[in-house]
């Protein structure tokens, strides 16, 4: 891939900034995910899809030993930048095999806003299914259902890609699908259903973020699952 191919290059700065104290990044996403992982201190973390390393960061800061990829080069530069020694961070497509990873190498695998970007998500959770121990746990959070078809209108069970224009600039194409299209695709990767979390905003987004917060109190915008491998004969 050359620099300027992903979808972030060109726009990770200005991305880097906003996620750190957004609403629905910092305080909605990030609170709401980590609540989810519980204590990570001494577990192998591969966050895929790691963007600036916002995630990385916190997973170190608790004891967590993690390695970041993202599509983006200038995601990893400035992960890279960010995390130091701290973390291992390297360039890699999520619709490419993990060559570089051994099977049962992680405990944890996380994937933060990113898998409703790829095209054969069922794939991609295989992959990462691979490499995760037999103990361990993918976590994902991604739009809620209910919140993309509130935007769209039309069936609440179409599925397909949307595409939109943001304020910097950057088009953003994301797949939406109904929550058993969701749960379908989970079990056809082998991955069993831990639990479902709809995302609540937490306390510090009604100072900041007050429109916000109105609006996450009432309907939802994001989810996160917590997966895990499907033990055999089930």
């Amino acid at each position: 891939m050359q620099p300027g191919d992903a979808l972030y290059d060109g726009f990770a700065e200005s991305f880097a900034r906003e996620a750190a104290v957004s609403a629905y990044n910092a305080h909605y996403d990030r609170p709401t995910v980590l609540g989810l992982l519980g204590d990570v201190n001494g577990l192998d973390i591969l966050d895929a899809g790691c963007g600036p390393g916002l995630y990385l960061s916190e997973l170190a800061a608790r004891g967590g030993r993690p390695v970041g990829i993202d599509q983006s080069a200038d995601m990893v530069r400035l992960a890279g930048a960010r995390l130091g020694s701290l973390a291992e961070v390297r360039q890699h497509d999520l619709a490419e095999p993990l060559t570089w990873a051994d099977d049962e190498s992680f405990d944890i695998v996380l994937l933060t806003l990113v898998l409703h970007y790829l095209p054969d998500r069922v794939s991609t959770l295989r992959e990462l299914a691979r490499v995760l121990r037999p103990s361990g746990q993918i976590v994902v959070s991604t739009s809620h259902p209910t919140a993309d078809w509130l935007a769209r209108g039309g069936s609440y069970f179409a599925s397909g890609f949307i595409e939109e224009r943001w304020s910097n600039g950057m088009t953003h194409r994301y797949w939406h699908q109904p929550l058993h299209a969701w749960l379908d695709e989970f079990a056809s990767a082998g991955l069993a259903l831990d639990r479902l979390v709809e995302h609540q905003p937490v306390p510090s987004m009604a100072h900041r973020h007050p429109a916000e917060h109105e609006k996450l109190t009432r309907q939802p915008g994001f989810m996160a699952v917590r997966l895990r491998k499907q033990r055999p004969g089930i």
